[in-house]
């Protein structure tokens, strides 16, 4: 058994030795087809378009921190917010990349302005997606039947359009936007820290920037927007009950003055209990509406404690070189490739002899 299986082993050493000199003796072969590689290589990492990347690094405000300070500016107006931590769904960082992933999120970039001064580009972020998007030239021969397709149709070109955000019905150029946008923007959380890095990649180094920046400010206005929907209603029906409760205070001590100029000089038990009646229900009035002011205040308070706040720890900065194509991964996976095909042409035989001898060796 020992014997066959050395023979074996040196079977194999024999053919390795043999492949490897067959490859040696066509080397120049091999060097034609890596020189062809080499070039095809150079050709391809030179018609892809450079993309540039910024980055932004942030961290939300620590929940109980806020909480903490502003329990402390409603004891001292009196009011009692109570140990209630924010349960909503929003609250965690972990689920930010969720939300900038989401469809309505990525719709309301669509109208944002987008600059580029070298380009003398002034459009918005849907339409420069749309129309000012380079590509490679195989891509352009790929859509050349779409192409002429879209000559003969009726649709009107992107331009500065505005994409109303409250349809709830998407187009086929909104949705290719939307996936566009969604591939060029990774957002990543860090469960331990709660730190949040946004990376922004465009053919524009400007428009990254500026891009990057502008999510800052939109996606803190819809988490605002978000985490204080419920808090601002009840601060409206706060400030309804408390101007229903103004106006009933009022009527009741316009009711109790009137009534006491109009019985000056009276003297008499109906006069009494009529007074003693106006003045509760003038009271009465003053405390719910003294209890509204209360709630109110608490309502402000409540919208505040509520309003998240993002700390940027990495502002965008204008990137200065490329971050795609790596034009070295794309030579050296080229470069295989081509040794790699070059090497099965030139040992293609070999190869299939051995496959056949394989088959043979399984059915006898």
């Amino acid at each position: 058994m020992e014997d066959a299986q050395d023979k074996t082993t040196k079977e194999m050493e024999i053919d390795l030795l043999a492949l490897a000199k067959k490859l040696w003796q066509a080397r120049r072969f091999i060097l034609k087809v890596l020189a062809a590689g080499f070039i095809a290589g150079l050709v391809i990492a030179f018609s892809i378009p450079k993309e540039y990347t910024a980055t932004v690094i942030l961290t939300p405000e620590s929940q109980s921190t806020a909480s903490g300070n502003m329990g402390s500016l409603a004891a001292l107006a009196g009011v009692n917010l109570g140990n209630a931590k924010s349960e909503d769904a929003l609250a965690s960082p972990d689920l930010y990349p969720d939300v900038f992933r989401s469809t309505p999120f990525l719709r309301g970039l669509f109208n944002i302005n987008v600059k580029d001064a070298k380009q003398g580009m002034d459009t918005t972020l849907y339409a420069y997606l749309k129309n000012h998007q380079k590509g490679a030239w195989w891509t352009h021969v790929l859509k050349a039947p779409d192409a002429l397709t879209g000559i003969f149709s009726s649709g009107d070109p992107v331009s500065n359009v505005t994409v109303d955000n409250n349809s709830r019905v998407l187009s086929k150029k909104e949705m290719s936007v939307i996936e566009v946008l969604h591939s060029r923007l990774t957002v990543s959380s860090d469960k331990k820290t709660g730190v949040t890095t946004i990376e922004v990649t465009m053919q524009s180094p400007e428009i990254a920037a500026f891009l990057a920046d502008s999510l800052i400010s939109y996606f803190q206005s819809y988490i605002i927007n978000y985490r204080t929907q419920k808090a601002r209603k009840d601060l409206a029906y706060a400030e309804m009950l408390y101007e229903e409760a103004k106006a009933d205070y009022y009527k009741t001590q316009a009711n109790l003055a009137a009534f006491i100029d109009g019985n000056m000089n009276v003297v008499s038990a109906k006069f009494r209990t009529t007074q003693e009646r106006l003045q509760n229900e003038a009271n009465s009035a003053y405390t719910v509406y003294n209890q509204m002011a209360q709630q109110l205040q608490m309502a402000k308070v409540k919208v505040q404690d509520t309003t998240p706040v993002l700390t940027v720890i990495q502002p965008a900065i204008e990137p200065l070189s490329p971050s795609k194509p790596s034009k070295k991964m794309i030579l050296a996976g080229i470069l295989f490739l081509s040794f790699l095909a070059a090497s099965v042409w030139i040992i293609r035989k070999d190869l299939w002899n051995l496959v056949v001898a394989d088959n043979t060796r399984s059915y006898p």
